[in-house]
């Protein structure tokens, strides 16, 4: 077994951490004596998190690479070093085939490049220090499908693609990833998520205090895949093991979704 991760003093960034999962995780964080950053789009929001968990507000885009580069400045600038980045923030944009170019274009910047675009300025330090911390916030999504919307389906799978190609790049010298892929979470996206509400929280839709619970076991144990919903483990190894069953499933669940809508 691993020896248990401590954050005590250190730096750590929470993107898309005004509400939601991403709070929560930067609240369990200062909770364990990190110092943390806070970041989302809304000034007020991010602030009046900050302010409630003790943490530090950086609002601004978290995403661009002129955003990404503004944030790694600032948080550097407060804590002095980052050693480990939540990479929380995330979008859904568009439904099915008629999701426009802006959809598409908006879904990877945030869902997926703001990953890149953060390691890139943080593990070569990383490496001359020899460690840190890169945690994605992805989703069942970008292990399974999400039903009515490619973009966020295709971006999250992006986003888990990454964060294996950097541990199994990394891992050797000192970088951990972890790729956090909850179901039914109980935040705004969730309630805004129509008919798909009732299927993402078939497996009971869990708080995202629970999310930030199993990222900080995830954290303890070394491992790179946080499942908050211990199920998607089981429907992931079916996928593999039979594709075409599991895609015959998942069309039975979207002719469902058809029928209610």
């Amino acid at each position: 077994m691993p020896e248990p991760t401590s954050v005590a003093g250190q730096g750590v960034v929470v993107t898309g951490a005004a509400r939601g999962i991403g709070k929560a995780l930067a609240a369990r964080l200062v909770a364990e004596g990190a110092r943390v950053v806070v970041n989302d789009l809304d000034p007020d929001a991010t602030a009046a998190a900050a302010t409630e968990i003790g943490a530090h507000p950086v609002p601004g885009d978290a995403a661009s690479e002129a955003g990404v580069a503004a944030l790694v400045d600032a948080a550097r600038d407060h804590l002095g070093t980052v050693d480990a980045w939540f990479a929380n923030a995330g979008i859904v944009r568009g439904l099915g085939l008629e999701a426009t170019e802006a959809d598409w274009a908006a879904s990877w910047d945030v869902n997926t490049m703001a990953h890149v675009r953060a390691a890139r300025l943080l593990v070569p330090e990383w490496l001359e220090r020899g460690g840190g911390t890169f945690v994605v916030t992805a989703s069942a999504a970008g292990l399974l499908t999400a039903l009515g919307t490619p973009t966020y389906s295709v971006t999250k799978h992006g986003a888990v693609a990454f964060a294996e190609w950097l541990s199994a790049t990394y891992r050797h010298r000192g970088i951990v990833v972890h790729a956090i892929c909850p179901q039914g979470v109980q935040t705004d996206m969730l309630h805004s998520s129509g008919p798909m509400e009732r299927l993402l929280s078939a497996d009971g839709a869990i708080t995202p205090e629970q999310v930030a619970e199993a990222m900080w076991q995830a954290l303890q144990d070394g491992r790179f895949l946080v499942l908050p919903h211990p199920e998607v483990g089981d429907y992931y190894r079916g996928r593999a093991a039979d594709t075409d069953r599991w895609l015959g499933g998942i069309n039975k669940l979207q002719r469902y979704l058809e029928e209610e809508s």
